[in-house]
């Protein structure tokens, strides 16, 4: 008789949806995703939550595999010792290989006055938790948007295009990953749109109160509606659990996403940190780490070594309101490119995007190994950095945090 194996993916978002799918193609594994909400969360799509032109909501039977068990629960810890998965309910879940891809979320603010009065939107309580807020508040009241990355600009689009009096403080440079020819379209639209944009080193937010927010060069802006987009977080839970993270909190990995602690443990997605050089969080990225994050387990119980990450994916695309967008092309190592198609065909081809994620992730669902992007050739980018870190840096598997 086969002996069965149990994997556990812990987050449902686009890495462990894409991770628990694809490991259903063998008949001798039982897959389980640990989620702490019964709805998927098509986070692309929270800013048009927010600017009330859109739904973030998907029902996992349209993108989860018939045979994942999905148990909505909260993990609390993981015990590497014993594999399993202690929850929030107070039940355990065993496993034999763990696919870590808890995702991320909106970084603690460091600013005064930010945790109090601003609102973050990374995810999909925090985005119902500003709608009535900004139901609230006349049209004319004063909104401020901290943050010029992707987040950020669709955010200021989307509720400047509805009426609504807007100001973008970016703390540095609207839209980092674009080329400055991008950022230039970017900076357009957004004026055409009405947007006020506040960047560099000056427009950088020291304090946020319940009506202004002030900036470094001390400037006060009044703010009814303060939205807090910038920066990332990860889940604590690697660090709790005592497993090897970076600064950040995101698991330390080898090359084939398995943790530097324990081979029975793979990480995918803005989670990851792949030796010590984590890509950027995205659901770019997010997708296909989740694939190659289940090819690393279903190597291991073929009997197989593993491939390494072989990421070849650079572009950002941003859509500026409903008929605007622009996107942004990169190399194979992630850098952006003078080339961009922006106005209205660079919002069809970002909503050509958003609506291909649901649509990647059910394909998968109904033919489990289909999925093949993550296969394809990356950049010498990568591997100049691991060479450099090999050469100089302190080992991946330092305990960092």
């Amino acid at each position: 008789m086969t002996e069965n194996t149990d994997v556990v993916v812990i987050g449902g978002g686009y890495a462990g949806v894409m991770a628990a799918n694809r490991l259903t193609q063998r008949d001798d594994v039982t897959v389980t995703l640990i989620n702490p909400r019964p709805d998927f969360v098509h986070r692309v799509r929270l800013h048009q939550l927010v600017g009330g032109t859109g739904s973030a909501v998907i029902d996992y039977p349209e993108v989860l595999a018939k045979g994942v068990r999905l148990v909505i629960d909260s993990a609390t810890r993981i015990d590497a010792a014993g594999r399993s998965v202690e929850l929030a309910s107070g039940d355990a879940v065993g496993y034999d290989y763990l696919v870590y891809a808890v995702g991320s979320g909106s970084a603690d603010p460091s600013v005064p006055g930010a945790a109090e009065f601003a609102y973050p939107i990374a995810s999909l309580e925090e985005a119902q938790r500003l709608l009535p807020v900004l139901d609230a508040a006349p049209a004319s009241a004063a909104v401020t948007v901290v943050g010029g990355g992707p987040t950020g600009i669709e955010t200021a689009a989307e509720l400047a295009e509805q009426g609504r009096n807007v100001t973008l403080v970016c703390g540095g440079a609207l839209g980092p990953y674009l080329h400055r020819r991008g950022r230039r379209s970017v900076a357009e639209q957004l004026a055409a749109l009405g947007v006020t944009v506040l960047a560099g080193s000056d427009a950088k937010v020291t304090t946020v109160t319940r009506d202004a927010v002030r900036l470094a060069d001390g400037r006060e802006l009044p703010s009814t509606v303060t939205i807090w987009t910038a920066g990332f977080g990860v889940p604590d839970l690697a660090a709790r659990s005592g497993l090897s993270t970076d600064a950040l909190g995101r698991l330390l990995t080898d090359e084939a996403l398995t943790s530097v602690d324990d081979e029975h443990i793979v990480a995918a997605g803005d989670s990851a940190a792949p030796s010590g050089l984590p890509l950027r969080m995205s659901c770019l990225f997010a997708m296909p780490l989740g694939a190659r994050a289940a090819d690393t387990v279903l190597s291991r119980l073929a009997g197989e070594q593993p491939e390494p990450l072989n990421q070849a994916f650079g572009a950002q695309c941003i859509s500026l309101g409903r008929s605007a967008g622009i996107f942004q092309f990169g190399n194979r190592s992630d850098a952006a490119v003078w080339f961009n198609i922006d106005g209205r065909l660079g919002a069809k081809m970002k909503e050509s995007v958003v609506k291909g994620i649901p649509k990647h992730l059910a394909e998968e669902a109904h033919k489990p190994g289909g999925y093949k992007l993550h296969k394809v050739k990356g950049g010498a980018g990568r591997q100049k950095a691991l060479e450099a870190l090999n050469a100089g840096a302190p080992a991946v598997g330092e305990r960092v945090a």
